[in-house]
C-alpha cells in the first residue's frame, strides 16, 4: 500500500511539474491589453508576428536620452515588423514623477517619440504590473526569471509572443546585441 501510495504521489507531482511548464510555454505577451499613455486600451494581439521591445522609462534619469535611440531604432524598423513599447515608471529614485499628460508631452517635445508609451505602471515590488510579472517570472514567460534593475530594462519578444531577451538597462537601444536580434529574420530598411 504504501508503494501505491507513493507512486501515485510521484504521478501526481510529475503531472503538476508538466502541466506548469506547459502552461508557461503557452503563456504570450498577447494575453495582456493595457492602457496607453492618453488611456485608452492598448491590445498586445493587435501585435502579433511583430518582434517587441517593452522598455520602462524614466523623465529625469540619467538615461533618459536612450529615449533618442529607441526612436531611432523605432522608425528604422516599425515597417518590418517591429515595434518598441515604452511603459513609463516611477520605481528608481522617483525619476518619473509626471502625469501620463506631462509624460506625453515631455516624450514628444524633447524625443519626438512616436513610439506607443502607456500609461504609468509599476515595474517593481507588491504592486508589479501583471505584464511585469510575466516578463519577470520564468513560471509566467517560459524564459527565464530576471529582475527589473534600473529605467530602461530592455525586454525582447519574438514573433511568438514569447520573451527571448532580456538587455540591461545601461545597454544602449542601438547596440550590436539590439540591432542583431531585431534583423534576424527582419529585413531591415536603408
Amino acid at each position: 500500500m504504501k508503494k501505491l501510495s507513493l507512486f501515485i504521489s510521484i504521478v501526481l507531482i510529475n503531472n503538476f511539474v508538466i502541466c506548469q511548464n506547459y502552461n508557461a510555454m503557452n503563456q504570450t505577451i498577447y494575453q495582456f491589453k493595457v492602457k496607453d499613455i492618453k488611456g485608452n486600451i492598448f491590445d498586445f494581439e493587435n501585435l502579433r508576428g511583430k518582434k517587441i521591445m517593452i522598455v520602462n522609462t524614466a523623465s529625469k534619469c540619467g538615461l533618459t536620452g536612450q529615449y533618442k535611440g529607441l526612436q531611432k531604432l523605432y522608425d528604422r524598423y516599425k515597417d518590418c515588423g517591429f515595434v518598441v513599447v515604452g511603459f513609463p515608471a516611477n520605481d528608481f529614485l522617483w525619476q518619473e514623477p509626471g502625469s501620463n499628460k506631462e509624460i506625453a508631452a515631455f516624450c514628444e517635445n524633447n524625443y519626438g517619440v512616436t513610439f506607443p508609451i502607456m500609461s504609468k505602471i509599476k515595474v517593481v515590488g507588491s504592486n508589479m504590473h501583471p505584464l511585469y510579472q510575466f516578463l519577470t517570472q520564468a513560471p509566467k514567460n517560459g524564459y527565464k526569471s530576471s529582475k527589473v534593475s534600473w529605467n530602461f530594462q530592455k525586454y525582447l519578444i519574438g514573433e511568438d509572443g514569447k520573451l527571448q531577451r532580456i538587455i540591461t538597462p545601461r545597454t544602449s537601444p542601438l547596440s550590436e546585441e539590439v540591432i542583431n536580434w531585431v534583423e534576424n529574420g527582419v529585413m531591415a530598411l536603408n
